[in-house]
């Protein structure tokens, strides 16, 4: 039986991370989070310009290294891969975060809308993870696993009352998605968990708070949205010795609003 030490439980400083969607929303909370716990975090996002901007906020409480990469392009993909992997020799923490929306009625909802959602929020995740499996399997070892945390959502686990299908299905994929590479990278003492955050103030949530917010918080058990605080604090959960022995779950953080739906 292993000695508990809980002073070191949540401690994840030295690690190094890559947050995809880091540059802004849920992502960010999550680097912000990573960055201030001691752990070398690289960001990465499409544009150039908020990259820059996201390393020089977090750079004021931590180690951040921000790299841009359109991770719907496979092309772009692997170059980011590559480039790490020539950085870094160790991947403790890799959260999937980056993802898009679409919304639409169901007679008008076009297939771009469907495939770019798909791409991003389900295939660029398990291409990324492949890709990143030989930093991931470094840095794991049987007491203190590699950890892969994906960024799924409310909407994946309940039918959300609006039309974001191709969200939805694909947030649900992810879910499962998960408890499959959990299964297969077990052995390889990789965990794989998810998150499925619920109303958070984000830019992609910004207009349907601002136009539901009472409607929203009002079917909210704890009646409130999400804050910082609340999924950093879960993805450090996951990233440390704490849920060492956790893999394949999808750990709602939503207040209870999947309950009521």
């Amino acid at each position: 039986m292993n000695t508990l030490n809980f002073e070191s439980l949540f401690d994840i400083k030295g690690k190094v991370a890559v947050v995809t969607g880091g540059t802004r929303g849920i992502g960010f909370m999550i680097a912000m989070g990573l960055v201030q716990a001691g752990v070398k975090t690289y960001v990465v996002s499409r544009k150039a310009e908020a990259c820059a901007e996201a390393e020089a906020q977090l750079n004021r409480y931590g180690e951040a290294i921000a790299i841009a990469a359109d991770l719907s392009s496979m092309d772009e993909l692997e170059s980011l891969a590559a480039k790490f992997v020539e950085l870094e020799p160790k991947l403790h923490i890799l959260v999937n975060n980056a993802g898009a929306s679409w919304g639409a009625s169901f007679n008008d909802f076009p297939e771009s809308g469907w495939d770019k959602v798909m791409n991003l929020n389900l295939k660029s995740i398990f291409f990324l993870t492949q890709k990143l499996s030989s930093a991931l399997f470094a840095a794991g070892t049987d007491s203190d696993p590699a950890r892969v945390i994906n960024i799924g959502s409310v909407d994946g686990l309940t039918s959300p009352k609006m039309g974001n299908y191709s969200y939805s299905a694909s947030k649900a994929g992810l879910h499962h998605l998960t408890r499959h590479l959990a299964a297969d990278l077990a052995p390889a003492n990789i965990n794989v968990n998810a998150i499925a955050p619920g109303p958070f103030e984000t830019k992609m949530t910004e207009f349907l708070l601002k136009e539901n917010a009472d409607a929203i918080t009002s079917n909210i058990p704890r009646r409130r949205t999400g804050h910082a605080l609340d999924v950093a604090g879960t993805a450090i959960f996951l990233a440390s010795a704490a849920s060492a022995y956790i893999t394949g779950a999808v750990i709602p953080l939503d207040g209870g609003f999947s309950t009521t739906r």
